[in-house]
């Protein structure tokens, strides 16, 4: 089962975010949401399993992505 940890405003932070994420051991995935713009999703979800959601998260506000 797969939780939402974190809601990117642009795939392009959101793939930062995934590097990020999968540099430090976690699987993550993205999930577009919201309406397009310019072909590009508005915002992407990115997602990682349960048992790692919490330690994935303080990884992320290490690094400055705080909700």
């Amino acid at each position: 089962m797969w939780k939402v940890i974190y809601i990117a405003p642009t795939q392009e932070r959101a793939e930062k975010m995934k590097k990020l994420l999968g540099d430090n051991g976690f699987l993550c995935q993205l999930k577009a949401v919201g309406t397009r713009r310019n072909g590009k999703a508005a915002s992407v979800e990115i997602s990682v399993p349960v048992s790692e959601a919490e330690e994935a998260y303080e990884v992320l506000a290490e690094h400055g992505f705080h909700a």
